[in-house]
């Protein structure tokens, strides 16, 4: 299939990735970036926007690790006001706002919560307090305040609920976002303003001069090419991998990072009558069931993991769990043959001596561990922004010239500007191209202003105007152009991360997996083994998940997971964690 020419900002496709090759190999960079999660990617938007020349690799894919698996919230988080970290949730809130109205909001969006009381005299006042600082740290008026409701009125609101599980209920405002595309968002507006993105590209070895580091050797993941990336300064952004690089390096860092695994089920929309989100205390921490389209997204767990980094396992306690404590105040309960999608991911903690994970602090930690090598640690999804910032202030110790502050704040991510506008065209657009203007809405939620982008990859080829076969909330369009344009290199890389079709469907998206790797061939140059061999791979990780899933300890679960073959034939051995002490 032939693409028609589209000039598209931070567009990441073949012709790309094979021009970056050269560049990463021929050219001296300030700022090196390891690891193509939000914080990595966030870190090489700062380093580009303030004028420095930039490079970032992945060895996986973008937002391949945590950054595609968390709870999907820009918030401050209730449960640290309770902590006593005032500094980190007020941080956080400042970026919810800025995400809300100026960053991202073609991407994060307003949800509610329902936050039940339960009788205990003090606890009204005490969330009361604790929301009200809330709704005064997060300044701006993006969300509404909070609001408080009978428990007639609260069931109302949630007819779900059972009666006795509650006295009445507060109401109050948080933000969500499908977190892989918006850290793949950061990425190509990295590239928009300059930087070298290239996922696949695993870091093996670091280069030194003298006592200082002054570059990395890599590996295409691909194809196995190797070469040589010099730099002023290289930022390890690895999160769960931390360690690991650190070490790669030769030599221990100045803090530890520990993996906690964080499980969350997705049940279809009409299992729980409500209409709002719900957020449940446990003995542990917090439970969310969350609107996510057509599904709810409840979770999660907080255990500590020591198994595979890069392929962290829910097991049917972790699924027994969830399903235990959200059934304690539903009507009717959810079984397990209401779970439609799974998904486990590792917070990367900064790590005590002996403290439990839920304890561990969000706050993040960035040092200069040695000359022309920093590292970045902890925070949360919503701060990092602020980590990328704090990463690049660091980093500037190693680069010879004066570094400009950071702007980050001012620069709206791809498909923001103009987003607001094609809303309200939102039917005009419809007409134009024979949709619904249901589908437009959605797919300006995903793409902003770069609607127009991926809906001209069809003008001569309206076909590709028709829902993914046994995933109808997509469009084939869509396939073509996380291809073309999103970095997508392998099956997994659409069906997980440019959509969450493997956690939104009951097949995990096994039914469109022919299809859709049939539309990958096209922009990819596939051929029909290649064709076969991406579809067999997926089939075997969703079959290694199902299996994982079925056992009851973390050993178990693991060993069934990492049965499955990678997608990435050159990654340099299995990722495990560094021993803890």
């Amino acid at each position: 299939m032939e693409l028609a020419a589209i000039p598209d900002p931070g567009r990441l496709g073949p012709e790309q990735r094979e021009a970056s090759w050269r560049e990463l190999a021929g050219q001296h960079f300030d700022v090196l970036v390891i690891g193509g999660g939000v914080v990595g990617s966030g870190t090489a938007l700062d380093a580009a926007t303030r004028g420095l020349r930039v490079a970032l690799v992945e060895a996986r894919d973008l937002a391949a690790g945590t950054s595609s698996r968390s709870s999907k919230l820009f918030h401050g988080g209730l449960r640290y006001l309770e902590q006593l970290e005032f500094g980190l949730v007020h941080e956080a809130l400042r970026e919810r706002e800025l995400m809300l109205t100026r960053l991202a909001p073609h991407l994060v969006k307003p949800v509610s919560f329902l936050y039940p009381l339960h009788g205990r005299f003090w606890e009204r006042p005490y969330v009361t307090a604790g929301l009200t600082l809330y709704d005064v740290m997060a300044g701006g008026r993006a969300v509404p305040r909070q609001k408080h409701l009978t428990r007639s009125g609260a069931l109302r609101m949630a007819p779900a609920l059972r009666p006795d599980s509650l006295i009445g209920a507060v109401r109050y405002y948080d933000a969500q976002a499908d977190d892989a595309r918006h850290t793949m968002t950061v990425a190509r507006t990295a590239a928009h303003y300059g930087a070298v993105v290239r996922n696949s590209t695993q870091v093996t070895g670091f280069l030194r001069e003298a006592d200082r580091v002054s570059g990395v050797h890599v590996k295409d993941t691909e194809n196995g090419q190797e070469a040589d990336i010099s730099a002023s300064v290289v930022v390890n952004c690895t999160g769960v991998w931390t360690d690991e690089l650190q070490q790669l390096a030769g030599g221990r860092g100045r803090f530890r990072v520990r993996a906690s695994k964080g499980v969350h089920i997705l049940v279809p929309r009409d299992r729980i009558v409500s209409d709002t989100g719900i957020i449940l205390r446990t003995e542990k921490s917090v439970l969310f069931i969350i609107p996510w389209g057509s599904h709810w997204l409840i979770g999660t767990t907080d255990t500590d993991w020591h198994l595979d980094l890069a392929h962290p396992a829910a097991t049917r306690g972790d699924i027994d769990y969830i399903l235990e404590h959200t059934n304690k105040v539903l009507v009717t309960p959810l079984t397990h043959d209401d779970i439609e999608g799974v998904y486990a991911g590792l917070r990367p903690l900064l790590a005590g001596e002996s403290e439990q994970t839920s304890k561990l602090s969000r706050e993040h930690a960035v040092a200069r561990v040695a000359p022309g090598l920093v590292a970045i640690a902890g925070g949360k999804y919503t701060t990092y922004r602020v980590m990328a910032a704090d990463a690049v202030d660091a980093a500037a110790v190693d680069i010879p010239r004066r570094v400009a502050p950071s702007i980050t704040d001012k620069v709206p991510l791809l498909g923001a500007d103009g987003y607001h506008a094609l809303v309200n065209q939102a039917e005009q657009i419809a007409s134009r191209y024979g949709l619904h203007p249901h589908r437009v809405t959605h797919l300006l939620n995903r793409y902003g202003s770069l609607l127009h982008h991926v809906l001209a990859l069809a003008d001569d080829h309206r076909e590709l105007l028709a829902p993914i076969p046994g995933s109808p909330d997509y469009l084939q369009v869509e396939v073509i152009y996380a291809a073309s344009h999103e970095a997508a290199l392998h099956l997994d890389d659409v069906l997980a991360r440019r959509t969450r079709i493997s956690i939104e469907y009951a097949h995990r998206g096994v039914d469109s997996a022919q299809p859709v790797a049939e539309l990958m061939a096209g922009v990819l140059g596939w051929d029909a083994e290649t064709v076969k061999r991406e579809v067999e791979i997926y089939t075997a990780r969703v079959a290694a998940e199902r299996a994982s899933q079925d056992q009851q300890d973390d050993a178990s679960a693991d060993a069934a997971r990492v049965a499955a073959p990678e997608a990435r034939p050159g990654l340099v051995g299995h990722v495990s964690p560094a021993p803890t002490h």
